[in-house]
């Protein structure tokens, strides 16, 4: 008997064999990657919760604030030690990342009453029981961050809050401010960098900017608010580009670094302070709505017989600032990134802004890392994130976004945002409106501090009528360079608001248990809050984000622009946009119920999960444009970001906005053109999120 062996087919032999190895690698890569037993992530997000102590978080806050810990001082260094060493201790993956960036420090400053009669009266600068500062201890004077050096006097005149709108009740009332020095009040509406910015526009030779504090909350106005005066975020010597150690740099005169620092020197004052110059003020009555509540010495606006010299002397250096970071590594997911993060750096002591989020933070890694000992994993890599320099202008975040731009873009899920964790009661959220479910979901598992029995949901529900998430339209915390410049889905939690000691020597731990947090049951909500948020996001599956409520909260600003703009002005563009959204997202929750029911043994389901949470992901970054903001290009979010005109009301849609402003002082059809190419540019922005969502290419 012979056996007919017969030489297979090579080409088919070789199809097979690679049909193999794909079903292995799917069927290997379907048992790590199926969706987890829901009842072990619960039990894990309640062993989050269990595991909270409030003496913990107080330990570390006082530790954080025993000592001031300006950016780029050599006390700073103390508590990047002591962040890092607690990221170490936990047995998390810990690394540091230095920058090289441009800061600002104070050498001299004075401020001078000169009389008539050639009597120089120099008033104190000092906060109250402060007879001077040690820079060597880290506590410096307080002072204005970028402002330019020099001498100026004038007369002085009071400018209210310092908008535009405030300038243009001067002028009807004959007051000129050109060639005066202007003193300004705090108000909400404006940073005190547009306060400078404005006052220069209107030909002032310099400003004094005070704040009034108040009693009943323990400051008696005794604190000087320090902050920045520069324009924009991130290392005004590397913009656009990180600020590595031997990497490029602009030099200081050039007219891209110059632009970005006021042209006439500022100075803050305490509240005693600027009332003596208050008092010797002429002119015409100040309007009613322009005086304080009963403290204020203020009746005329001004300008009065004495002259005030003005005196300012500071230096720009080069100085190493240390972003400090802890890694989770996902076991399935390692390539997607969660983050959570908050600045580290203070004026002060930081109790509240922004160590009472430091504390949170480090909080929140022991309590994870106790997760881990017990067998949790996260899907997807956990980053902690402790950022420096940010009272400087978000440098810290800043130089790591445009540093890791091109990862982040590809890789963030999201970003969790926390900076003055608790300034007193109340809740409050911001995000971008895929998030809001998720929000409300969390808040409904989180106990509220101040009650015995309620939800942060519920207490929140109660205070406002209805549980509001604001937007994240402002610059003004380290979300700025994620969502703003890289597109990446942020949210900002915090607890209280507009704390009377911001910025000044008396924002301690004294402070805190005296007046904001007492027994710290706010910083573990908080916490809380900030965990599992964490968790759903490194654990869900599926991404928790729903995109119907972005459409729903555009189509509310479409709404409003209707009521803003003539019939001359289409929003048909945005109308048709905003329907292509509400197609994709309706279609990608549907997509969402249908994968999470489907039977483990699809071999293709991690594969599906996965392609869907791109699409979840990447939605975001569709708002971006790549020409950014009419005059502040850098930030290119489209549907969220900072206002160029300051009189513009609308606090979304950036470029629609400011060119309704704009346009006042265009001819109809120069005007109608301004304002509907960039209803365009929105409307363009909103399809390619809406195109990411669904995947497909047109």
């Amino acid at each position: 008997m012979s056996l007919n062996l017969t030489k297979p087919n090579s080409s088919f032999t070789l199809c097979s064999f690679l049909f193999l190895v794909i079903l292995v690698v799917i069927g290997l890569y379907t048992v790590h990657h199926l969706p987890r037993n829901p009842k072990n992530a619960l039990l894990f997000r309640q062993l989050f919760l269990s595991s909270a102590t409030n003496y913990t978080v107080s330990s570390y806050l006082r530790s954080l604030t025993s000592h001031p810990h300006l950016a780029g001082t050599k006390p700073s260094l103390e508590t990047i030690h002591y962040v890092k060493t607690h990221f170490q201790n936990l047995g998390l993956e810990t690394h540091t990342v230095p920058f090289r960036t441009l800061l600002s420090y104070p050498l001299h400053a004075s401020v001078s009453m000169l009389f008539s009669n050639g009597t120089v009266f120099n008033l104190p600068l000092n906060e109250m029981g402060i007879s001077n500062y040690d820079v060597s201890s880290g506590l410096i004077q307080p002072y204005h961050a970028f402002s330019p050096s020099g001498t100026v006097q004038g007369k002085v005149v009071f400018a209210n809050h310092g908008t535009e709108d405030d300038y243009g009740v001067l002028g009807r009332m004959g007051v000129k401010v050109s060639g005066c020095i202007v003193m300004v009040k705090k108000g909400d509406s404006l940073g005190r960098g547009a306060v400078v910015e404005i006052a220069e526009k209107m030909g002032a030779l310099g400003v004094l900017l005070y704040a009034e504090g108040d009693v009943s909350r323990g400051s008696f106005g005794f604190g000087v608010e320090r902050g920045t005066v520069m324009k924009g975020v991130g290392d005004p010597l590397t913009p656009g580009w990180a600020g590595v150690e031997d990497g490029e740099r602009l030099e200081l005169d050039d007219n891209k670094v110059a632009e970005r620092f006021p042209g006439i020197p500022s100075l803050p004052l305490p509240f005693e302070s600027a009332q003596l110059i208050l008092e010797s003020l002429r002119g015409p009555l100040a309007p009613q709505r322009w005086r304080d509540s009963g403290r204020s010495n203020l009746s005329r606006v001004g300008p009065g017989l004495v002259m005030v010299n003005l005196t300012y002397e500071g230096e720009k250096k080069l100085a190493t600032i240390y972003n400090v970071f802890a890694v989770i590594r996902g076991l399935e997911e390692p390539d997607r990134y969660v983050l959570m993060g908050n600045h580290r750096d203070a004026w002060t002591y930081g109790a509240v802004d922004p160590n009472s989020g430091t504390a949170a933070l480090l909080d929140i890694a022991r309590r994870y890392a106790l997760l881990m000992r017990k067998g949790w994993k996260p899907r997807r890599t956990i980053i902690f994130c402790s950022w420096d320099a940010e009272e400087f202008g978000m440098i810290g975040s800043t130089e790591w976004v445009e540093q890791n731009l091109v990862n982040l873009g590809a890789k963030a899920t999201a970003y969790l945002n926390v900076d003055c964790a608790v300034q007193g009661p109340g809740f409050f959220a911001g995000a971008t409106p895929q998030l809001d479910n998720l929000i409300f979901e969390v808040t409904k598992k989180v106990k509220d501090p101040d009650s015995e029995v309620a939800t942060i949901y519920d207490k929140w529900k109660t205070m406002n009528g209805k549980s509001n998430i604001e937007r994240l339209t402002g610059v003004d915390s380290d979300f700025a360079p994620f969502l703003q410049h890289a597109g990446v889905p942020s949210v900002d939690i915090y607890y209280g608001r507009d704390f009377p000691v911001y910025h000044t020597v008396f924002d301690s731990f004294n402070w805190m248990i005296n007046n904001a947090d007492p027994f710290f049951w706010r910083h573990v909500a908080v916490a809380g809050v900030w965990g599992l948020l964490g968790l759903h996001l490194a654990d869900d599956p599926i991404l928790p984000f729903d995109y119907l409520s972005y459409a729903k909260q555009l189509q509310e600003y479409t709404d409003t622009l209707s009521r803003v703009l003539d019939a001359s002005i289409s929003l048909i563009p945005l109308a048709a946009s905003i329907q292509e959204l509400t197609s994709a997202a309706k279609q990608a929750n549907d997509e969402t119920k249908n994968l999470m029911v489907l039977e483990l043994t699809d071999g293709l389901l991690a594969l599906k999960i996965r392609a869907l949470n791109d699409r979840l992901m990447l939605a975001e970054r569709g708002f971006l444009d790549t020409d950014g903001i009419k005059g502040k290009e850098w930030f290119k979010h489209l549907i969220y970001g900072p206002r160029s005109n300051q009189r513009s009301k609308l606090d979304f849609f950036p470029g629609i906005s400011d060119a309704i402003a704009e346009s006042t002082r265009m001819s109809g059809r120069d005007r109608d053109a301004t304002i509907q190419h960039e209803i365009w540019r929105v409307a363009r922005a909103i399809q390619r999120a809406a195109a990411a969502l669904r995947g497909e290419v047109i």
